[in-house]
């Protein structure tokens, strides 16, 4: 797939893809947007595609807004249309059916931040920076990034990111909840592949539930939740694939004790 700021590399059932504008930190401009989002809808429509990494080339993940993109001269009806399609990809990478993983290093600022967000986790090298400056331009967060953020971080912290436009440095990120893990840069591409390979191991359509269910619970009401569990349940056991793998499982496990006749 030949795209002109965005790398698409499948190997096997994992995609990578890489936002490759490493001249300018990888910016956002709308190029890098019309890109990243045909990228996401062709890793959704590859039914080999188990898991999705979002990565950066060069020396940061994303750098947020390309400031050199003049919007001064967009009418009001063309700033409507490009910020519908900036948010279609979140859209996107929340509602594909398949894990999507943030490799994150250098700088994930503005709405790099907010695409970090809303992948399903988040891995970042040592040292990288994360933070909303655009109240220093006169902008606000987006990406459903006012949601995301305070859900990750808290209200309170929050606000602080967005009000102060402070950064925040890898391990701090985690200290609060907005990334899983920091790790050091050499190892951070083997980490995020062992995490993508252990999970594309499972069940691709247990998965595909639960990844629903889990964005959609954290808003639902409590019994909401158990009614959209009770569903989710009924339709794994009516596979045929959830009785296959439960033999599978029972059969390693009496291997294992040493229990199997």
């Amino acid at each position: 797939m030949q795209l002109e700021t965005v790398i698409y590399d499948k190997k096997e059932n994992i995609v990578t893809i890489s936002f490759n504008r490493p001249e300018v930190l990888n910016a956002q401009n709308r190029q890098l947007v019309e890109d990243f989002l045909a990228a996401l809808k062709a890793a959704e429509a590859d039914s080999e595609v188990k898991v999705v990494i979002v990565k950066g080339e060069g020396r940061a993940f994303c750098s947020g807004d390309d400031l050199a993109e003049d919007h001064t001269i967009l009418s009001m009806e063309d700033g409507f249309r490009i910020i519908k399609t900036l948010q279609d990809t979140t859209r996107a990478i929340m509602g594909i059916p398949k894990p999507v993983i943030a490799s994150i290093h250098g700088y994930a600022l503005g709405a790099g931040c907010e695409w970090a967000l809303n992948c399903d986790i988040r891995i970042a090298a040592e040292g990288t920076k994360f933070g909303f400056p655009e109240a220093r331009v006169g902008a606000t967060v987006t990406n459903a990034g006012t949601k995301l953020l305070p859900l990750s971080v808290g209200l309170a912290r929050a606000k602080e990111m967005v009000f102060t436009t402070e950064f925040i440095d890898a391990t701090q990120a985690e200290q609060w909840g907005l990334i899983n893990r920091v790790v050091p840069l050499e190892n951070l591409e083997k980490t995020v592949i062992e995490m993508a390979e252990k999970i594309a191991q499972n069940s691709t359509f247990s998965i595909a539930l639960s990844k629903k269910a889990l964005n959609q619970g954290v808003y639902l009401g409590f019994e909401e939740t158990l009614a959209q569990e009770t569903r989710d349940i009924a339709l794994v056991f009516q596979s045929l694939e959830a009785a296959q793998r439960a033999k599978s499982v029972l059969a390693a496990t009496k291997k294992s004790t040493g229990k199997e006749k």
